[in-house]
């Protein structure tokens, strides 16, 4: 926790440990939710896309911090789990007509059930093997996608969806899609910031430090375990809904392995075992690979004898790869333990910060 301004102190516990503790940064926090309200109507149509699939991925990144960061489980299925929510929310749109604000919970229920199958090994392995129990998940999604009856999950296909719609208003542009996935961003977040405050969140921070000794204490490392998969999962799949209706088509290709690698990749950028780190990390790499898939165009322009599109795409992920090893190196505790120390700096300042 970052140090306090001089003259700031709190008389109780829960106002020591309250987020918003002081009144500029309540009022700090209430312009920044107005400009979150009213960002799309100053920002461009391809900024409005890419803050949309930047909080769409943000979603399953906080899930997947849960289950890593605070858990200690090494998931590598997480873009399996983000795919198993896409299709379920998916076949319930185009089979049943549920409205999305059905939909969606119940593809990120199917996500987390899911996630429960592939969490049990986590009871008896851990972190190499746990890794490759986890790789199993985006090994069997596709064959399970493709083996059930088309009627269910479009088979090959995939499924074509309608726009979502609410109070006879067609979710069916950029603008319009802000406002469904922003508040289910904040509402997921929100939800996440809280649990891992709660008796559930310490007992996973228990376990992840050391399981032996939790189980000594009366934490069961198998519920817990359990349950932190079954969590990480709900998030991605909550998040593979809101892609579902984003993208409006899903098939298998669009959740890889490749993207679950990346995805750990935004909680070590951002920081292990923190929130804001997984909202910072995947601010960070998602922001970076678009301005390299920007300049993209451009350097092939400026360079036309190097290869075409094809060597930038394979230096875009050069790029963001040598990102996330330099901070392992130079910054371990990621983006969220730099931003405590710049505001520890600025509060304390000009003394020199110690």
């Amino acid at each position: 926790m970052a140090r306090l301004p001089c003259g700031v102190y709190f008389e109780t516990y829960d106002k020591e440990r309250a987020y918003v503790r002081t009144k500029p940064q309540t009022v700090c926090l209430i312009i920044f939710f107005i400009l979150l309200i009213l960002a799309p109507f100053f920002l461009s149509v391809k900024f409005t896309s890419m803050i949309n699939v930047m909080m769409i991925v943000m979603v399953a990144i906080v899930g997947l911090q849960i289950t890593t960061g605070y858990a200690g489980q090494v998931n590598l299925g997480q873009s399996a789990f983000m795919g198993m929510g896409a299709f379920v929310t998916s076949s319930l749109a185009f089979n049943l007509n549920w409205p999305f604000y059905l939909a969606i919970p119940a593809g990120g229920l199917g996500a987390g059930l899911m996630g429960i199958v592939f969490g049990l090994p986590a009871y008896r392995v851990k972190g190499f093997y746990l890794a490759l129990t986890t790789i199993a998940a985006q090994i069997i999604f596709p064959i399970l996608i493709m083996r059930v009856p088309d009627s269910i999950f479009g088979g090959s296909m995939g499924f074509h969806l309608e726009p979502a719609s609410f109070f006879g208003i067609m979710l069916d542009n950029e603008t319009k899609l802000y406002y469904l996935v922003m508040p289910v961003t904040v509402i997921m977040i929100f939800f996440a910031f809280n649990l891992v405050r709660t008796r559930v969140g310490r007992a996973f921070i228990a376990i992840r430090d050391n399981d032996i000794a939790a189980e000594m204490i009366g934490i069961s490392p198998f519920y817990y375990k359990t349950l932190a998969f079954f969590i990480g999962g709900l998030f991605a799949g909550v998040g593979g809904g809101l892609w579902a209706y984003y993208i409006r088509y899903i098939a298998v290709d669009q959740f890889t392995l490749w993207f679950s690698v990346w995805y750990i990749g935004m909680i070590i950028v951002g920081g292990l075992g923190n929130i804001f780190g997984a909202i910072l990390g995947t601010v960070f790499i998602r922001g970076l690979e678009e301005i390299i898939t920007s300049l993209g165009p451009y350097l092939v322009d400026i360079f036309p004898t190097v290869g075409g599109g094809a060597i930038w795409f394979a230096g875009m992920n050069v790029v963001l790869g040598g990102a996330i090893i330099l901070f392992l190196i130079f910054e371990p505790r990621g983006l969220a333990h730099r931003w405590n120390i710049l505001k520890t700096s600025y509060r304390i300042w000009p003394f020199p910060y110690s």
